[in-house]
């Protein structure tokens, strides 16, 4: 291998150091290859030959565009229709009948990858609220990733990416492709028309001036070391309502950080 396609110790420290700086994620020696693969994705395409260069490419403020793309090479964004849905069943049983006499409703998916979870609760929202004129529902996502908010906005999915979404909820809420798109669906208008993506990182300051009635954090914090994980809940608390719910990865846990959000069940907290 060309000796600039190493990367030494010393410059992966500097690069730990940069992203989790940044958004949080600590990339520890073990990840040390999965880093490595990541970046050079990006190098390619850019025909930067070392790490070096690289970082001091994407260090420099005249190149914010690729710092911003490598930021979406490093970050994992594993996502699905329905995942983990033990939530939306609690959602549904727990959440939704106590919003009946509530007008406005807010809700935010902290890391809405490429949509399907945003999508997933939009999907059981009408199917409990129906197309209400009454409620004004709002799904606020964001993600640090541009790349897959991009494919979010867009709201078009492979047959094998739909396919966790039950029949009924497919022919009521998406639309299928024809001729090269025959094996792909179209979020419907109805669908997209309650949820908003935007661009932010956890790792920053807010810029929301509205609370929510429950946050889906999810799968997230697996990511961060324990400091990390403690700033970010009590952020996410802040953001919430009275009586608001705070979800998490059922991989995840509370334990051990310090919290006012009150213990419900696995991955499911609340703000009392």
């Amino acid at each position: 291998m060309p000796e600039e396609m190493n990367m030494s110790d010393a410059e992966f420290g500097q690069y730990q150091q940069l992203i989790y700086d940044t958004c949080g994620i600590n990339f520890t020696a073990p990840k040390k290859q999965l880093l490595i693969s990541r970046l050079r994705k990006r190098m390619n395409v850019m025909k930067i030959p070392s790490f070096r260069a690289y970082r001091e490419h994407v260090t420099n403020p005249m190149h914010k565009d690729e710092f911003t793309l490598m930021l979406n090479a490093v970050s994992t964004n594993k996502t699905d229709f329905f995942r983990e849905s033990v939530h939306f069943d609690f959602l549904i049983k727990n959440v939704y009948p106590r919003m009946t006499g509530q007008r406005d409703i807010r809700i935010w998916s902290a890391a809405c990858s490429s949509g399907e979870e945003s999508y997933t609760l939009g999907m059981t929202l009408l199917e409990h609220f129906g197309n209400n004129r009454s409620k004004n529902i709002k799904i606020l996502s964001t993600d640090i990733s541009t790349k897959v908010l991009d494919e979010a906005e867009r709201g078009i999915y492979s047959t094998a990416q739909i396919s966790p979404v039950p029949q009924p909820l497919l022919r009521k809420y998406f639309l299928k492709g024809s001729n090269q798109w025959s094996d792909h669906y179209l979020v419907k208008d109805c669908l997209k028309e309650l949820t908003y993506f935007r661009r932010l990182n956890l790792m920053e300051k807010f810029p929301l001036s509205v609370t929510f009635d429950f946050i889906f954090c999810r799968n997230v914090m697996i990511y961060f070391d324990k400091i990390t994980r403690e700033r970010l809940v009590a952020n996410l608390a802040e953001q919430l309502t009275r009586g608001g719910y705070l979800f998490i990865g059922n991989a995840e846990s509370l334990s051990g950080i310090k919290t006012t959000l009150k213990y419900v069940q696995p991955a499911v907290y609340q703000k009392l």
